[in-house]
């Protein structure tokens, strides 16, 4: 007997979804057979069989959560029973990534919403009438709201766990009653509750992805843990303009594909964290730890957040060869096809929103790294020149953000300076 455990298939995962059952309870299982599809805080995963056998028991329904280390499923042989064979814990082992829509939370099953009906009092007179002074005439939704319930309708709502505030009631003045707590959670076993609204106020509760929820712990650790602080600098990138589109007509007549600014900004990052290597560090409380490869990581932004993927000993790499990565693993990361270890262990990062119009932001850092280059677009603007001139300018701001812990405000102003210079002057990147 194989006990399969849900394992931790990133360093920022504490839990998965499983989303889909490719095999049912029974059925005969070979090694690298898919037997789910697991949802994580980065990605949907295929789940292989790791041995041959029977799967002899499925623990975790369609749609529900589970923590790491906890058992998902059991394989056996066709011999062996659950009662009698010993049973040995197994990671289940991730086959691909694919992409897949989130899993549906469970409500409660038909059987269970009949059940309650079944078992319930058949009598509910006090509900009908209008409440004695001693008899409480609201309760407190689960989104602070007061809602008039009757006793028996609160009750029946706790144990199926639905939330009053969400139910227009039908009884006396709009007092909640037992069936409609029962068709409310019918409702909810079948699709979402509509939402009970006010003239005053309308909401929806969207609840947390895996990748959401992580977001959110990781950026109030970051905010709360690190000491950052920001350097902003404006930069002439009208050389770099030029120098990009002469590349690009070469590319493109040599059926190749086209440089990004995007591109040069990463290479420029790149060389600078070679020169002042305190930004590729990250602090520990035994000292600060510095790398020895530029693993730079740059934002990909998804519809249920941000995924950063991971160009690995980027200092080793060309600018064409950086483009060309960059591309395609931006493409892979917007179809979940991303690899953990493709979008782990960066040492900086680069966030741009350029092409989203944003002149200037200040990003934040992604622990454990010490510093991110917040990047914004490129814009005409009037600017003086060398001759005390009035001309037209093609100008880009970047922000850098520090941790104070690992840099100071010289080091990076010297990370800037360093990036103005190759920025401005585009052909240093060539050589």
């Amino acid at each position: 007997m194989a006990e399969i455990t849900m394992p931790k298939l990133s360093d920022t995962m504490t839990e998965g979804v499983v989303v889909r059952w490719h095999k049912k309870k029974g059925d005969v299982v070979a090694t690298g057979d898919v037997l789910a599809e697991i949802e994580t805080d980065k990605a949907t995963m295929e789940m292989e069989a790791f041995d041959d056998g029977v799967l002899k028991e499925i623990y975790v329904p369609e749609g529900q959560k589970v923590s790491v280390g906890e058992r998902i499923a059991l394989i056996g042989g066709d011999q062996e029973t659950t009662s009698s064979a010993p049973v040995q814990k197994v990671d289940a082992v991730p086959k691909r990534i694919v992409n897949s829509e989130k899993a549906p939370v469970r409500g409660p099953k038909p059987a269970e919403i009949q059940h309650a009906q079944q078992t319930a009092s058949v009598e509910e007179g006090y509900s009908q009438a209008v409440p004695k002074k001693s008899e409480p005439a609201a309760a407190e939704g689960a989104k602070g709201v007061r809602v008039k319930a009757s006793p028996l309708a609160r009750k029946t709502a706790t144990q199926m766990s639905v939330d009053l505030a969400r139910i227009e009631g039908s009884g006396p003045g709009g007092r909640i009653i037992q069936e409609d707590v029962f068709t409310a959670a019918k409702a909810k076993a079948s699709g979402p509750v509509p939402v009970r609204t006010t003239p005053e106020t309308e909401s929806e509760l969207i609840p947390l992805s895996p990748m959401r929820r992580v977001i959110a712990q990781r950026m109030v650790e970051s905010k709360t843990q690190i000491p950052h602080f920001y350097l902003t600098v404006e930069l002439d990138v009208a050389r770099l303009l030029e120098l990009r589109t002469q590349a690009n007509e070469s590319l493109i007549a040599a059926g190749g594909s086209k440089l990004s600014i995007n591109d040069f900004v990463l290479k420029a990052c790149i060389e600078c964290l070679q020169r002042v290597p305190q930004l590729n560090s990250s602090f520990t409380e035994d000292g600060i730890l510095r790398f020895t490869h530029v693993h730079l990581g740059f934002a990909v932004s998804l519809d249920e957040g941000l995924i950063t993927p991971v160009l690995r000993n980027a200092e080793r790499k060309t600018l064409r060869q950086l483009s060309t990565e960059a591309r395609e693993m931006t493409e892979r990361a917007r179809a979940k096809k991303l690899k953990p270890e493709e979008y782990q262990g960066g040492t900086f990062t680069v966030s741009n929103l350029g092409a989203s119009g944003i002149d200037s932001f200040q990003a934040i850092i992604s622990p454990p790294q010490s510093g991110i280059l917040a990047v914004g677009s490129v814009m005409k603007k009037p600017v003086v020149n060398a001759n005390d001139q009035i001309v037209v300018g093609q100008r880009l701001n970047v922000t850098l953000c520090c941790d104070h812990r690992v840099v100071d405000g010289a080091v990076g102003a010297k990370f800037l300076q360093e990036f103005r210079a190759l920025i401005e002057n585009p052909t240093l990147m060539l050589l």
